[in-house]
């Protein structure tokens, strides 16, 4: 098994040094979902609530949430973003929305994080644009489901 890669040799946290990595094209894609009542998700699709199109802002958020990770995880780097996607499936049985994040970069570092935060950005901006009608909407399963670029090569989540 693989040791913590930001802690030295003496137990003290520290951003990894990337510097003798080779640029490569890598790529995350992380998902999530929230559930809410039947009533809500009526709502937000037929765009009746009340501070607007829930899903364009949420993806906005997301973008802007990628580009942001790194003032919000300590130890992540900054990097230069190449291409956010932000998809949103409706699924009207379950009364939820899944979103999924493909974040990509040219670089020495991955784009996990940043798959990561855009997805969790984007459903606390629905969470935030809705809960005024459905306070118990619920945020679940945010998770990496792919990875691809670097040494460590493809990774792709079990299920």
């Amino acid at each position: 098994m693989s040791q913590f890669t930001h802690f030295n040799e003496a137990g003290q946290a520290h951003m990894v040094d990337v510097g003798a990595k080779v640029e490569t094209h890598r790529i995350a894609r992380a998902g999530g979902s929230i559930q809410m009542r039947p009533e809500t998700l009526a709502m937000i699709l037929q765009g009746d609530a009340k501070k607007g199109d829930v899903l364009g802002i949420a993806r906005i958020a997301a973008i802007q949430g990628s580009k942001r990770t790194a003032e919000l995880i300590p130890l992540c780097h900054p990097i230069s973003l190449t291409k956010v996607g932000v998809d949103f499936d409706i699924d009207q049985p379950a009364a939820a929305i899944h979103c999924t994040v493909t974040a990509e970069t040219v670089g020495r570092t991955g784009v996990e994080m940043e798959a990561l935060t855009a997805t969790s950005v984007a459903l606390l901006t629905i969470y935030d644009m809705c809960k005024a009608v459905d306070r118990g909407m619920q945020i679940v399963n945010i998770r990496l489901l792919e990875k691809a670029g670097g040494k460590s090569g493809h990774w792709t989540t079990q299920g």
